[in-house]
């Protein structure tokens, strides 16, 4: 797994760096095979001076580009750059989960019309 961190607006800290890399690290459990191979991109920063979002100035976001499947891209603003990063993460593991239910579905979907096929196949001789 290839892990790109970029830090917009923000001085990126040891703590926060291995904050990062450790909530990047549970992601990898729901790539499966293709967690070798997979880019994850991890932007976080200061939105300062905009006045739209408020009190949420931080934000964090992450993109995983892997081989097998789909992007997948989640953003958030948080009070806190840690709230930020937990948020976003939370989310982009949901979109994973939902990517991997559908392919499973669809797997044994196609798997049991082919075993069907093959029934009707073997009734009619």
């Amino acid at each position: 797994m290839q892990l790109r961190i970029k830090a917009t607006d923000y001085q990126l800290t040891p703590e926060t760096e291995a904050y990062v890399n450790t909530r990047a690290q549970t992601l990898e459990r729901l790539l499966g095979e293709h967690a070798a191979v997979t880019r994850i991109e991890i932007e976080v920063g200061k939105d300062a001076g905009k006045s739209r979002h408020g009190a949420n100035m931080y934000f964090a976001e992450i993109r995983v580009l892997s081989p097998g499947g789909t992007a997948v891209y989640a953003r958030n603003n948080s009070e806190s750059i840690n709230g930020a990063i937990d948020d976003v993460k939370e989310e982009v593991e949901r979109q994973l989960r939902k990517q991997k239910s559908f392919s499973m579905h669809y797997l044994r979907k196609s798997g049991a019309l082919l075993k069907r096929l093959m029934r009707f196949g073997d009734e009619e001789v």
